[in-house]
């Protein structure tokens, strides 16, 4: 074993069912027979006995135990995959959330630790678990995924394999019981695996591949533009639940230009520290957090002129673009005022200004 940093390979889908795994145990079948020492670390086949069958001739690690309040949890054993310092080590769904009292909140944390220790990993996940994708997938499906993964971990991944099967046959699967047991077949088919979610979580899925591969071949030249114009995104942020959408549509938009993203909660006098347990206090949280998760800046500053504040700030840090979300219509002596996009155009003229739409307001046709 070297000390070389582990190779991640991640095995990419649009939802349950299309044979993530099964490609993930089909490839550590094959490094075993090229003389590859390989074993699985952890494997979730959900009682399907084709995945069962894939599994045999692998070795398999037994998983580590813990009791949290009465419940006793299995999950991935990390010492003991350390201490057995395989070449590669098969983990599966890397968006899991371990059990408490475990090393590492997540699995993603687990595999970062034994690739550090320069064992290679081959994992799954699904699209809807990126973080900056959370959003958008709950538009699409109506079903708000509860584990995601930062964004930097898949691009991060030295390499991502698209697992691609049409939507038609993916629901043929399902009807004929081979990803769900029978008692949930019509619920799923009533909901997450409706024909026009899995054909948006399909092209949502070939679009997250494609922006992967493209920013992997334009990295350098991004960088160097990137550095030259000195580009750097700015969103105004507040501190309620539905600024998480607004964070993680400019997230998504600094990355394609390879940019530094800043968020700024322009907070009245007075206000910038809310009282603990408070609505504001929570949200100010969720939002310091989903900010460390995508690698973004939170900065909260104190103003009575919101436009002015965020001129300052975006002069201060070289902002190149701001965005902010979409406000409601005035009412009343409000509708006197100048919008706030119209006096931070005209504040600062050298600025690209951007509304991010919500898409959970559109009216329906």
């Amino acid at each position: 074993m070297t000390a070389d940093r582990g190779h991640l390979k991640v095995f990419l889908g649009m939802a349950a069912g299309v044979g993530k795994t099964v490609r993930m145990l089909d490839e550590g079948r094959a490094e075993l027979e090229a003389g590859r020492d390989v074993v699985i670390g952890l494997l979730e086949t959900h009682g399907r006995t084709e995945t069962e069958a894939r599994a045999a001739g692998l070795e398999r690690l037994p998983r580590r135990r813990v009791t949290y309040r009465g419940t006793t949890f299995s999950d991935l054993d990390v010492p003991a995959v350390l201490s057995r310092a395989p070449e590669l080590c098969l983990i599966d769904e890397l968006a899991h959330t371990n059990a408490p009292g475990l090393d590492h909140g997540k699995r993603f944390e687990d595999v970062e630790q034994l690739l550090a220790a320069g064992i290679d990993v081959l994992s799954t996940m699904n699209v809807q678990h990126l973080e900056s994708l959370n959003d958008t997938i709950a538009e699409l499906s109506g079903v708000r995924v509860r584990e995601t993964v930062p964004d930097g971990v898949l691009r991060r991944a030295d390499e991502i394999v698209l697992v691609d099967v049409t939507p038609e046959a993916l629901l043929d699967r399902l009807r004929a019981g081979k990803i769900y047991k029978t008692d949930r077949i019509d619920a799923a088919l009533s909901n997450f695996f409706k024909i026009e979610n899995l054909n948006a979580l399909r092209e949502t899925a070939l679009r997250q591949v494609a922006e992967n591969v493209e920013a992997r071949r334009a990295e350098p030249a991004d960088a160097a533009v990137a550095q030259a114009v000195g580009e750097r995104l700015m969103a105004l942020v507040e501190p309620y639940p539905g600024a998480q959408r607004l964070v993680r549509r400019a997230w998504r938009s600094a990355q394609r230009l390879n940019a530094p993203l800043d968020l700024l909660w322009v907070a009245p006098p007075g206000a910038a520290a809310p009282a603990e347990g408070g609505e504001t206090a929570r949200a100010l949280h969720a939002l310091r957090q989903l900010a460390s998760v995508l690698g973004a800046t939170l900065l909260v500053q104190e103003g009575d002129d919101v436009a002015q504040t965020a001129v300052r700030v975006a002069g201060e840090r070289g902002i190149t673009y701001i965005l902010l979300g979409a406000s409601r219509p005035p009412r009343g002596f409000a509708r006197l005022r100048e919008p706030l996009p119209t006096r931070l155009v005209r504040l600062a003229p050298g600025v690209d200004v951007r509304i991010v739409a919500d898409r959970t307001r559109r009216r329906p046709r």
